[in-house]
């Protein structure tokens, strides 16, 4: 699988998703498994958050890795509401808790809140010299929130993009890549599944004999700096998201994508889900 390095790791740029995991009891075991299964593909990158079903969505991973954490690149986001001096340092110890690891491989902001920036980065460092999380970075910041945080030491930046949302294409995008700072890109084969039923990445997956989400992945993929996590609970989900690494888009195809969604012309505002 291609890499990218994340914080001085090398990393898979196909790593998973765990939003709506932990929401249902039901299916935990298959959580569980999905995310095994995903590891087993190379899929290491596993990106979780304390919002995701309140901690839920952390037990499910920390289960998962359990015996094979020197296996998995860990990241966390903490909630804004969380992240003063002392909530980002309550937060975590949670996290670590849930997750039954001791590091973090990366804590993200999940967005802007209330606290300044240079409370939260305080905060961030404090866990890093004491060990509890490895590198710290973003999420759901645009090219001013980043100016203003002014900070080499953030090193990624989590945002929504895929066919549908691709405004940060103007300017965002350009800007991490400019300063040598992977996106990593969650939702990467859109919500709701209007995306997976469209003609055009219907087509060009027949073309390649791939499916419309493996499209959609090698579509985000064809810039060198981003990190696609995609979430899967089915095992074919799984084993199709992995084996989008090695589909390559050609002009032609970029050339349709481009008349079906169209690039950005002008600054938009960042798009969040």
């Amino acid at each position: 699988m291609q890499t990218i390095e994340l914080g001085g790791v090398s990393v898979p740029r196909i790593g998973q998703g765990t939003w709506h995991m932990g929401e249902d009891a039901g299916q935990r075991q298959a959580e569980i498994r999905a995310l095994r299964e995903g590891i087993d593909l190379g899929m290491t990158l596993i990106d979780t958050a304390e919002m995701y079903a309140e901690g839920g969505a952390e037990e499910i991973v920390g289960e998962a890795i359990r015996g094979r954490r020197d296996e998995v690149y860990l990241v966390s986001k903490v909630y804004p509401h969380n992240a003063s001096t002392q909530g980002v340092q309550a937060a975590c110890e949670r996290s670590l808790r849930r997750l039954g690891t001791d590091t973090i491989d990366l804590y993200l902001l999940h967005w802007r809140g209330q606290y300044p920036l240079s409370e939260t980065v305080e905060a961030f460092e404090r866990l890093r010299e004491q060990g509890k999380i490895l590198r710290w970075g973003v999420s759901n910041f645009d090219v001013d929130d980043l100016e203003e945080l002014n900070a080499p030491a953030c090193a990624t930046n989590q945002v929504l993009y895929n066919p549908e949302a691709r405004g940060i294409e103007y300017d965002l995008l350009p800007w991490q890549a400019q300063h040598h700072m992977p996106l990593m890109a969650y939702c990467p084969i859109g919500q709701g599944g209007a995306l997976l039923r469209d003609a055009t990445l219907q087509h060009i997956a027949d073309k390649h004999s791939a499916t419309p989400a493996q499209v959609a992945l090698a579509w985000a993929l064809r810039h060198p700096g981003v990190i696609a996590i995609p979430k899967a609970v089915n095992l074919d989900h799984l084993k199709q998201n992995a084996d989008a690494d090695k589909v390559r888009l050609d002009d032609e195809d970029l050339a349709q994508m481009d008349a079906a969604y169209a690039p950005p012309i002008r600054k938009q505002g960042l798009m969040m889900v």
